[in-house]
């Protein structure tokens, strides 16, 4: 099977630290497949080069066979890969619609001038409030963005990223600042995707990565130390010895 996302010997420093040294790892088409390891492993650079925003020093990234290393965003975007941040990017004066019509709108290739012609065009707009019912937010529409919680505004994000209807998925730290309800209702989101989208997930928090992945890769001071299945990253001396612990 033909990986959908390729990366090879991918290498970044700054000055004298090394982020990511040598990583290689593919993402199959389909699959959930997380990224772990404790903080300064480099996980953040190496989705920051897969995205676009950072060039890499060395090494390759392929996207469908295509050599993406040194595209930029915009191009990737078009292309078929799409991020989530940490931190939240919504416009939080703009209605919940309003934020997801506008990324509807970009990947029609509409005129993208300004929010009034995507909250005016009705197909836009169905097709919007269509992502908002996947991640259970149709009733909070019309709703200013800075009225949701944390947790709600995760789950916008999730719906802008279905709405570029990206090939590929960069989620980052998307359980970040949710507390063990969200997380467990965001967790069974995203468990309803599989299969139907590729996903690479960064994320700290193990009962959902363990819940989500088909295949995990540990990340220690910009290192791939390991990849496998959940059983064989539980099960694994080396990652035990430098990331799980007795978790």
């Amino acid at each position: 099977m033909i990986p959908l996302l390729q990366v090879a010997k991918l290498r970044k420093s700054f000055g004298g630290v090394v982020a990511t040294d040598d990583v290689s790892l593919d993402v199959i088409k389909g699959e959930i497949h997380a990224i772990i390891g404790p903080n300064g492993a480099g996980k953040t650079t190496l989705i920051s080069q897969l995205s676009g925003a950072l060039a890499p020093d060395s090494g390759a990234v392929t996207l469908n066979g295509v050599d993406i290393t040194f595209k930029p965003a915009h191009t990737r975007a078009r292309l078929g890969i799409t991020r989530s941040f940490q931190i939240t990017s919504l416009v939080m004066e703009m209605s919940v619609l309003d934020n997801v019509a506008l990324a509807v709108q970009a990947r029609d290739g509409s005129s993208f001038r300004f929010i009034k012609p995507a909250r005016s065009i009705t197909h836009i707009r169905d097709k919007a409030r269509d992502f908002l019912h996947q991640v259970g937010m149709h009733g909070r529409a019309d709703d200013p963005t800075s009225a949701l919680s944390h947790g709600e505004h995760r789950q916008m994000e999730i719906a802008i990223a279905l709405a570029s209807e990206a090939e590929l998925m960069l989620l980052d730290e998307p359980m970040a600042g949710l507390g063990p309800t969200e997380s467990q209702m965001l967790t069974e989101f995203l468990q309803g995707l599989k299969g139907s989208r590729t996903i690479l997930l960064i994320e700290h928090d193990m009962d959902a990565v363990f819940a989500l992945a088909d295949r995990i890769s540990v990340l220690v001071y910009g290192k791939v130390i390991a990849t496998g299945t959940p059983d064989e990253i539980r099960n694994n001396r080396d990652v035990r010895n430098a990331y799980l612990g007795d978790e």
